[in-house]
């Protein structure tokens, strides 16, 4: 075989194999999909050791509109006295001064919520973090379930990796949290599906 054909076949090889990856990138998103919309549709409430709250964007001590709906929905579960703890997450991220967690529970005890039954996770700068510091407040505390609030597509991701860190986890979304047109629901989940996937191989 002289060196063209060598080229040829090492060429035809080699487009093959990117093929065949692409392909099973588009099957692993495809079915990774699904699945955060099968548990984005869940409303999993039932008695648990903690209520779990993920944070969101929080301007000056105040949180965002997104992050004070995750909170009032957790503070909603509380009173229903679904768990006694409420945990809220997040880190200061550029702000030196206020952090996400932090925020969170400076608003749930001024909603009622007695300050002994809030924890605040302060270090967490990602999805990934958080969960890691959740995992390890909840174990110190002698604590193994959770109901996790966040948004409802956001859900699919965190329920993973609280369960990687030994936790059960139920699923709560707060209330209108998908989007409303068919393109916003479309470009949620493909984010979604591929911050999953970039979580679970390691990037």
């Amino acid at each position: 075989m002289n060196q063209a054909a060598k080229r040829n076949t090492s060429g035809r090889w080699l487009m093959g194999l990117l093929g065949l990856a692409a392909l099973l990138m588009i099957g692993a998103l495809a079915v990774t999909a699904i699945r955060i919309i099968q548990t984005a549709q869940k409303s999993d409430l039932r008695p648990a050791d903690a209520i779990v709250v993920f944070g969101a964007a929080q301007y000056d001590g105040r949180p965002s509109p997104v992050f004070k709906a995750r909170l009032d929905h957790a503070y909603d579960l509380f009173e229903q006295r679904l768990a006694p703890v409420v945990i809220t997450t997040g880190g200061a991220g550029n702000d030196p001064k206020y952090s996400e967690g932090g925020v969170g529970e400076d608003y749930l005890i001024g909603r009622g919520v007695p300050e002994g039954d809030v924890i605040a996770e302060t270090q967490g700068t990602d999805s990934a973090r958080s969960a890691e510091r959740v995992a390890v407040i909840m174990r110190t505390n002698g604590m193994h379930s959770c109901i996790a609030v966040s948004d409802a597509y956001h859900l699919f991701r965190i329920q993973q990796m609280l369960q990687r860190k030994g936790l059960t986890v139920y699923v709560a979304p707060r209330p209108w949290s998908r989007p409303r047109t068919k393109w916003e629901r479309v470009e949620a989940v493909a984010r979604e599906a591929t911050s999953y996937l970039a979580w679970r191989v390691g990037l």
